[in-house]
């Protein structure tokens, strides 16, 4: 018998060899969770899908490249309860990533989580200053503030499926979609303990 997926990982990648399998290998380890990988590659002209092949992901190949249009294409695949949406450079900080991720999603009215982004320790000061401020160590549930980021994020499928993320804008989907979802009396939860 099948195994049930849990967690629908997507990662959206353009040229990203020099993440890609560092990446994955972090996902590949996550504990307690069961999950799929999806990669929606913007047709990359390097190694990147090369070197995701060599892990058990679903690769889906798009030309014309939208941010909230990516992800609706990989959470069209998707069969788990959750959608993950990950950067292809956003490494998970450690085994328990995905299981910190999801587990405030069983909560009432809660529609998504994102988790804390770090920088490298090589990242300029200023990429320093602004993760620091943008993401802090106190876990907070969002009622109006709009804040939320798809680099390293979660939200249930079925919310998913009544909303998804607006194809045309350039930028800001995530955002775009929590303004939408907060009108709706849903809440969103950033998660620090899944940090990337």
């Amino acid at each position: 018998m099948k195994k049930k997926i849990q967690a629908s990982i997507i990662i959206r990648t353009k040229n990203e060899e020099h993440w890609i399998e560092s990446c994955l290998t972090k996902i590949f380890n996550q504990k307690k969770i069961s999950f799929e990988v999806i990669l929606v590659d913007n047709n990359s002209t390097d190694k990147t899908v090369a070197k995701a092949k060599k892990f058990d992901v679903k690769v889906i190949k798009i030309s014309k490249y939208f941010p909230g249009k990516a992800i609706n294409i990989g959470a069209s695949k998707a069969n788990g309860k959750y959608i993950v949406c990950l950067s292809a450079h956003c490494i998970p900080e450690n085994d328990l990533w995905l299981a910190n991720l999801i587990k405030n999603l069983d909560l009432k009215n809660i529609a998504a989580v994102y988790g804390k982004q770090k920088p490298l320790p090589y990242s300029s000061s200023f990429d320093k200053r602004d993760l620091y401020n943008l993401f802090g160590d106190d876990r907070r549930i969002q009622k109006k503030d709009t804040f939320f980021h798809n680099a390293n994020s979660a939200i249930k499928r079925d919310i998913w499926i009544k909303y998804k993320f607006d194809e045309k804008t350039p930028h800001i989907e995530d955002r775009i979609w929590s303004n939408k979802i907060l009108k709706k009396n849903y809440k969103i939860i950033y998660e620090p303990k899944a940090s990337v």
